[in-house]
């Protein structure tokens, strides 16, 4: 994988996370192992070799903590996006305010357009853009043009179809070395159509959101199966407990941005 991340920037889950949105039937998040799942995270990521900066929460938006949803952080600058969520209108500022510190150029998605950060899949070749519920065909357009204006080139992935997708990257995540964790059922996608996939196991389709992070592969534990893939294919899994932020409907890759 070209990309080397040195830094991350993460925010802390509020009292109020249990408020944030969700389609999950797991029941309320516990507060307390959030609070230690999340450190255990950022634990990871600096073992990884990234400097983490950790934001405090914000009781206005118990969504949050997602901050990968506010930005897309590329090497040449950063795009801050606006929430498909009109409950996390705010959030993508807050952290746009952050970034101007840390980014040479920083672009923005205007109304009507509508881009969440989870849509968005870096590969090697070439950024995969999803069209779902959050990130609108609008807004996609934008996203394109801004990426293009970077030096990079993109691709829509229209996903409003698939059942159960609430992100592009709840079902897809880039491994590097040309590979795309996906999980099951997910139908055949022409914009996939130059890598090689590694499919998941339909009762593990949740580990599909997965982060490659330099020389590691964080996963979410629980999930043996694709973690064993994994291992055989070279990688070095980085296994971590993720329950509280499934609750949420939250992933992995949620809990980040990375640049």
């Amino acid at each position: 994988m070209s990309t080397r991340f040195t830094r991350a920037l993460l925010r802390l889950p509020g009292d109020n996370f249990a408020d944030g949105l969700t389609c999950s039937s797991e029941g309320a998040p516990l507060l307390t192992r959030a609070l230690e799942q999340h450190r255990r995270y950022a634990l990871a990521l600096e073992a990884c070799g990234l400097a983490t900066t950790t934001l405090p929460a914000d009781p206005r938006y118990p969504d949050g903590t997602f901050v990968e949803d506010t930005a897309i952080v590329t090497a040449r600058g950063a795009i801050v996006t606006r929430p498909g969520a009109a409950s996390r209108a705010g959030e993508a500022e807050l952290i746009g305010a952050t970034l101007a510190t840390q980014c040479a150029r920083l672009l923005r998605i205007a109304a009507p357009g509508t881009v969440d950060g989870g849509d968005i899949c870096e590969t090697d070749s070439g950024v995969l853009i999803g069209i779902t519920a959050r990130t609108n065909e609008d807004g996609a357009r934008q996203l394109a043009t801004m990426l293009a204006e970077l030096g990079y080139r993109s691709t829509p992935v229209d996903v409003r179809a698939v059942a159960g997708l609430l992100h592009l990257k709840t079902g897809i995540s880039y491994l590097g070395d040309g590979r795309l964790a996906v999980a099951a059922g997910l139908p055949k996608l022409a914009a996939l159509a130059g890598y090689e996939l590694v499919t998941l196991a339909a009762e593990e389709s949740y580990a599909a959101n997965c982060i490659r992070v330099n020389d590691r592969v964080l996963v979410a534990a629980g999930y043996p199966r694709f973690a064993e893939a994994l291992t055989r294919l070279g990688y070095d899994p980085l296994p971590l407990d993720m329950s509280e932020f499934r609750k949420m409907d939250g992933g992995l890759s949620c809990l980040s941005l990375r640049f």
